[in-house]
């Protein structure tokens, strides 16, 4: 639903990405190295030592240790003749370079045979004539590489905006390793973010609109995004261990959920419902319900603890809640009582019809509408916070109701 592009997996490249490094290779523009693998001090990793001798290596010796079998790492060769500035005009940053004499040659095929990052990248983007390319300030510095390979293969070199960079509270750069579940899109998924709220939350890290709006559609985002609003500085994701989720990311999902319409709410919230243990549950009742709670959730997923009472039988309260402030165990009895009597026999057991007969039946007894009121929320609810009481009542129905404050006057 988040609205996939086309892709392709670099994976399934490989021919081509080794062909464009060959093709520079034969234009005198790489060079094998045979400097074997260490273990020396110097290089603790193993990976494939440097050996700047190897790009004096004649064409002829490189070919014969190449068939004998000797293994070898394919290298750039960067320009040492002239020092010359290799330029970036950065969509973000600005114009940036790099002199030739601070770039070492570089790999574009490993001992392997496989493609380093560099080589892929590029090639992908030649072949598939990628104008502009989006990516992470981290890799502005290997745009100076990639300059020199775009130059190599005979292409124009793409147009680059380097984007911050997403940081945890602590100013660590966000990891899959370390921070798993904040970086992980089925984490909001899972707990109820809507797509659209999901990409708007993403969108207002690191740029904004020149209007400061910030709860936008993916239509909107479009419309407005300039990469002029691109800022340079990283941007912070909030978050605890005990809470994965930026309040902001919570309040723009709010936000989004309040702009559905009821069926489209109705819904979505039905996987969630039945991922709650509310086996229940039905379209029906969610679209009945779901004007109710539209306001008081912030996630999808919290319809397990905001509409609980709609699908289970509240047992676990207090039955000091059901007495009113101004009031005590007695007159609970009285509103309890009362009501039952009263929403046994209404004609219609809707909205309108039980309001009026509560108000009534309130100020026969002589009680303020808040001592009526709060013992059947809390019988029906299980709780002193819910949704409007009226609707809430029509919703569950003149059994379910009935049911529920019998149970409550078993309890005081």
């Amino acid at each position: 639903e988040l609205g996939w592009d086309e892709f392709y997996r670099q994976s399934d490249r490989l021919d081509l990405h080794r062909r464009a490094a060959w093709a520079i290779f034969e234009k005198g523009l790489a060079y094998r190295d045979f400097t074997p693998a260490s273990t020396a001090l110097e290089n603790p990793s193993g990976g494939w030592l440097f050996n700047p001798g190897m790009r004096e290596l004649t064409r002829e010796e490189s070919d014969r240790r190449a068939k004998a079998g000797e293994p070898f790492v394919l290298r750039f060769r960067v320009p040492r003749d002239s020092r010359r500035e290799v330029v970036v005009p950065d969509l973000v940053y600005g114009t940036v370079s790099k002199s030739t004499g601070d770039l070492v040659d570089f790999a574009l095929l490993r001992s392997t045979g496989m493609p380093t990052y560099h080589m892929a990248s590029c090639a992908d983007d030649a072949d598939l004539r990628i104008a502009d390319i989006l990516r992470g300030q981290e890799h502005l510095a290997n745009t100076f590489k990639h300059v020199l390979i775009f130059e190599a293969l005979g292409v124009e070199a793409p147009k680059t905006a380097h984007l911050p960079l997403l940081m945890a509270p602590d100013g660590a750069k966000l990891s899959k390793r370390i921070h798993g579940p904040v970086v992980s899109v089925t984490t909001y998924r899972d707990a109820g973010f809507l797509p659209a709220a999901f990409v708007n939350f993403l969108s207002l890290l690191g740029w904004s609109p020149k209007n400061d709006r910030e709860k936008m559609s993916r239509d909107e985002l479009v419309e407005l995004f300039t990469l002029d609003g691109i800022n340079r500085s990283n941007a912070t994701i909030n978050f605890t261990d005990e809470d994965p989720f930026d309040p902001k990311a919570v309040w723009l999902n709010a936000e989004h959920l309040r702009a559905l319409d009821v069926d489209d709410l109705a819904r979505r919230l039905m996987p969630y419902a039945q991922q709650a243990g509310f086996t229940n549950a039905t379209p029906e009742k969610l679209r009945a319900i779901a004007p109710l709670i539209h306001e008081r959730i912030r996630l999808l997923g919290d319809v397990g603890a905001v509409a609980d009472f709609f699908f289970t039988e509240p047992r676990s309260y207090d039955p000091a809640e059901l007495i009113p402030q101004k009031g005590d165990a007695a007159l609970a009895v009285q509103a309890l009582r009362k009501s039952k009597e009263v929403l046994s026999t209404v004609p219609a057991f809707d909205r309108a019809t039980l309001e009026a007969a509560l108000r009534t039946a309130a100020a026969e007894l002589r009680l303020k509408t808040g001592q009526m009121f709060q013992p059947i929320r809390v019988a029906v609810c299980g709780r002193k916070n819910a949704p409007p009481l009226f609707e809430t009542l029509e919703a569950l129905g003149r059994d379910t109701v009935l049911t529920r404050l019998d149970f409550a006057l078993g309890l005081i």
